[in-house]
């Protein structure tokens, strides 16, 4: 298949003050389907992950654990690497903002940002809440604390590095105006409204003698770049920027399509003040945003802060690897929150996997095996039907596997009509076109399911094409 144009694609860094959770494995496994289909469709694909590693959570949490912080982010950035194993994960970079290309690509663009007419160093008094890593105005407040954490923000006064983001009103009204930029267009609206309210000035740097765990502001040293100005660089530091030396930031980010996941909490970070952030530096502008919503459970948003969290090793150990992958993708809605229990779980593994398309594989495959002389020839499938990619097109994970379980229905209903097991006995040849059509559809199955199940979509194409009933695909739940 001739390479169609190059695709770039990123999730947002995960904040190591602690073990990843299930909205984390959300985006996870969300991003690496979309990068499964694209290179299916013939595109080389960049993609991105990786985890953030300053600012003041994370001082204080190494601080409260009485190790350093470097061995702090150690440990919790190999338990969000090691998902890569659990959740088949299938990206091209693992980004640290402690790496040192990293701190030299943010000081860099600081010093773009200062040659601009960008950043200039003022006194400042605000509402610091330190889980969110950022300064909180009354508005964001409900009864004086803030929404997420449910803590009083800290007053804080001290004297800092300023971004002009109001220079860039006009600019940021004109790039939310395109369609295009922010998937759903909802957010893109909610975006562009709070653009239209009016910008402030942001604060991007820390006094060390406050926070010392950060980038070094470049000509200071007593201060630090903000956590959240540094940790955006990472989208175009993991491709060699600012020296291009293997030439990926000219062909995934300025020359070709770039893409970015986040959760619809980071709308302000990733489609504001990133963009500003490029244009200041003359960078091209992320192509696509898309924003999920959250995984709740019990009813309240997954959060470390609440202790709610369900864990995707957890998940792995208990559904395995494209159980996992499953769930998220189907019974969770790719824009708008899901409430997710082990008991709906549970019920969703065993009715779909298990009894649903294990089952169906199971009875083909046993009646091939029995009836056919050899395998069917391979299918020819050269595209996926066109439902199937607009729902990719268009990130609707639900529907695209709600694609695929029609169809496994559709073969259910099939057999139940026809029982090619009974008809046999009757009349062979009849009953062997049926069952040959079967394999037929169940290996085109196994083809939808690339990106969204790896493994299992191996088992499938692989049992049709050896004309073999495979082990039990999906093992049943303990009672």
């Amino acid at each position: 298949m001739l390479k169609k144009k190059p695709r770039y694609i990123t999730t947002t860094l995960p904040y190591v003050n602690a073990s990843p959770h299930m909205g984390h494995a959300l985006e996870f496994v969300q991003a690496d389907t979309l990068a499964r289909y694209w290179r299916l469709l013939g595109h080389e694909v960049f993609f991105n992950m990786g985890v953030d590693e300053h600012g003041q959570k994370i001082a204080r949490k190494a601080d409260e654990s009485g190790v350093s912080r470097q061995d702090y982010v150690d440990k919790y950035a190999a338990e969000f690497n090691t998902l890569k194993e659990a959740l088949n994960l299938s990206y091209d970079s693992f980004i640290r903002t402690t790496y040192p290309f990293h701190i030299i690509a943010v000081q860099h663009i600081w010093k773009l940002w200062e040659a601009t007419g960008d950043v200039y160093k003022k006194k400042y008094k605000g509402l610091y809440c330190v889980g969110c890593e950022s300064f909180k105005t009354d508005s964001d407040l409900v009864d004086g604390k803030c929404l997420d954490h449910k803590v009083e923000p800290e007053e804080i006064e001290e004297e800092n590095y300023f971004f002009k983001l109001s220079n860039y009103q006009e600019y940021l009204e004109q790039y939310l105006s395109q369609e295009s930029v922010i998937v759903p267009d909802f957010r893109r609206l909610e975006a562009l409204n709070f653009v239209k309210n009016g910008l402030e000035d942001l604060s991007i740097s820390r006094e060390v003698k406050r926070m010392d765990w950060g980038v070094p502001v470049p000509g200071d040293k007593s201060q630090v770049v903000y956590v959240w100005f540094d940790a955006l660089v990472n989208y175009i530091s993991c491709l060699g920027w600012p020296e291009d030396k293997g030439g990926n930031f000219n062909k995934f980010w300025e020359s070709n399509q770039t893409l970015q996941l986040a959760g619809k909490d980071q709308i302000r970070f990733q489609s504001i003040i990133w963009q500003a952030m490029l244009k200041s530096a003359g960078i091209s502008a992320t192509d696509t945003v898309f924003y999920h919503g959250f995984i709740n459970s019990g009813g309240h948003k997954m959060s470390k802060s609440l202790g709610n969290v369900i864990d995707p090793y957890a998940l792995v150990e208990r559904y395995g690897t494209d159980g996992t992958r499953y769930i998220m993708l189907r019974h969770a809605h790719p824009t708008d929150d899901s409430d997710l229990t082990w008991e709906k779980m549970d019920e969703y593994f065993t009715a779909n996997l298990v009894n649903g398309l294990g089952n169906l594989t199971a009875r083909i495959m046993k009646m091939s095996e029995t009836h056919l002389d050899h395998p069917i020839e391979k299918p020819l499938v050269n595209n996926f039907d066109d439902d199937y990619q607009n729902h990719l097109d268009t990130f609707n994970f639900q529907s695209v596997t709600d694609c695929v379980w029609r169809k496994v229905q559709e073969l259910d209903e099939k057999i139940t009509k026809t029982e090619p097991f009974r008809l046999v006995k009757t009349d062979k040849e009849a009953a062997v076109g049926i069952i040959k059509e079967l394999a037929h559809d169940l290996y085109l199955i196994g083809k939808m399911l690339c990106p969204i199940m790896p493994e299992t979509s191996i088992k499938i194409i692989e049992a049709v094409l050896a004309n073999s009933k495979p082990a039990n695909i999906f093992t049943r739940l303990p009672e």
